[in-house]
């Protein structure tokens, strides 16, 4: 095959459709390729929780991610909801009065970013409850609360410990399949093609990008390549001799079905903030010495956290906690850890004491996951890099389906020169090339 492109975008995640929607529904431009050998959103789009948040703890990520979540809610509205976006929240919980602290003075310093205005309750307005379906209308900002009985109030299955919560308002979840077949059946109408095949090369010439070549034979002339290919994007920027700062966390998840009824089915996405220590019998602690397993004997981290799964009459709920710390190479299949259904269960437990009735007996489980590909600082990779004409769109780490959509709209006002946004050079790739950046970067911020 041989043919030309305005734009070939390599990969088909959600990342990888976002740029293409952006590129042909917003912009008008009526020849964009995606190359990918695996179907639409099948690689690690469909493991994610589908989440999102405004709240984040530097003013250029609250400003992407603002922008991204008004562009869901555009396409909401334009689709009837297809992809059932909600804004029921994020609930922190702690059960540590120093920790609690803590949270309360980043949440004060997120709100002077733009994430919204805080209040706090007991104080003079009533805290009002997340509706749990849609978002128009919701509270924005963040609702602290104080105190056992101010939490449980609202949240009546949380342990009688917790000492405080802050609850995240713009914030929630959204199918991330029904968007981007969405966003897939939009940008065909406009012209937008799909190439099953992998890229093989891409050529440069006199410092631009020329063409794509195929692994399965052909070659698609071009002068824009968009590298969205998520734990891949390596592999690809590798092609032009481009070495990105990327590294890919195995995280996954686990679906119980909560057949008793211990969680209410509008609960938010709701997340423990403290570390804890697991309750494992002596027995089970010699069991798991043995099986090699200390890193579950100690000190656990903080976020394990859940959120429900499903339409009203869904029991499911979906259940993460990243314990693991594993960064590698990604590879398929996943490394497997058969303890990961109860371990999620039993940290679970610390929050929600109800879910102590799995201990004995797991409910039907069901796990998969995929890989955080993020940067050190935990930061996104969006816009021009290499030869002239090459961009990426990667590094979207574990809130890929969240940003997907406000990353798309600030690389497609590169690509078409269009006025960029405040928070643009942060995203950039040269930002590693500034010896004061590069000095303020401690290591990972983590995911949540």
């Amino acid at each position: 095959m041989s043919r030309r492109a305005d734009v070939v975008v390599v990969g088909a995640g959600i990342a990888g459709v976002s740029a293409a929607y952006e590129l042909t529904v917003t912009h008008g431009i009526r020849n964009v390729v995606i190359v990918d050998p695996r179907p639409p959103l099948s690689l690690t789009s469909d493991k994610s929780t589908e989440c999102y948040r405004n709240w984040w703890p530097n003013l250029p990520m609250v400003g992407l991610m603002s922008r991204s979540i008004d562009l869901l809610e555009r396409m909401a509205a334009e689709s009837g909801n297809r992809f059932a976006l909600n804004r029921r929240g994020y609930l922190f919980v702690s059960g540590d009065e120093e920790n609690f602290h803590r949270m309360v003075e980043d949440a004060h310093h997120t709100s002077t970013l733009g994430a919204g205005p805080v209040r706090f309750h007991p104080g003079p307005s009533p805290y009002r409850p997340s509706p749990p379906e849609g978002f128009i209308g919701a509270p924005e900002g963040a609702d602290i609360l104080v105190g056992a009985d101010e939490v449980l109030d609202h949240f009546p299955y949380l342990t009688p410990e917790v000492v405080g919560a802050i609850h995240v308002r713009r914030a929630g979840w959204f199918s991330a399949q029904q968007l981007g077949a969405w966003m897939l059946d939009q940008g065909k109408e406009r012209g937008l093609e799909f190439v099953v095949d992998e890229v093989a090369g891409i050529g440069v010439s006199a410092g631009a990008i020329r063409s794509v070549s195929l692994a399965g034979g052909g070659e698609i002339a071009t002068e824009v390549v968009i590298d969205a290919a998520g734990p891949m994007a390596g592999r690809v920027a590798a092609l032009v001799d481009i070495d990105l700062p990327l590294f890919s966390e195995l995280h996954i998840k686990v679906a119980y079905r909560d057949h008793m009824g211990v969680v209410a089915r509008d609960a938010p996405m709701v997340i423990w903030s403290d570390t804890q220590h697991l309750d494992w019998s002596i027995e089970e602690r010699e069991a798991l010495a043995e099986q090699g397993r200390d890193d579950l004997l100690g000190e656990m981290p903080i976020f394990c956290h859940f959120r429900p799964e499903g339409g009203e009459g869904s029991p499911y709920l979906l259940g993460l906690w990243e314990y693991h710390g594993l960064v590698q190479e990604p590879s398929w299949p996943l490394p497997e850890d058969p303890l990961y259904p109860e371990v999620v269960v039993r940290g679970l437990t610390t929050m929600v004491p109800g879910f102590d009735v799995y201990r004995e007996r797991l409910p039907h489980s069901v796990v998969d996951g995929g890989y955080y590909t993020k940067t050190m600082e935990n930061r996104p990779l969006v816009g021009p890099a290499g030869p002239t004409g090459f961009n990426l769109m990667a590094g979207l780490s574990g809130f890929g389906v969240m940003v997907a959509a406000g990353a798309a709209d600030l690389l497609a006002k590169h690509v078409t020169g269009t006025e960029l946004p405040s928070y643009s050079d942060a995203f950039l790739l040269e930002r590693y090339d500034d010896a004061d950046y590069l000095a303020s970067i401690q290591g990972p911020t983590g995911q949540l």
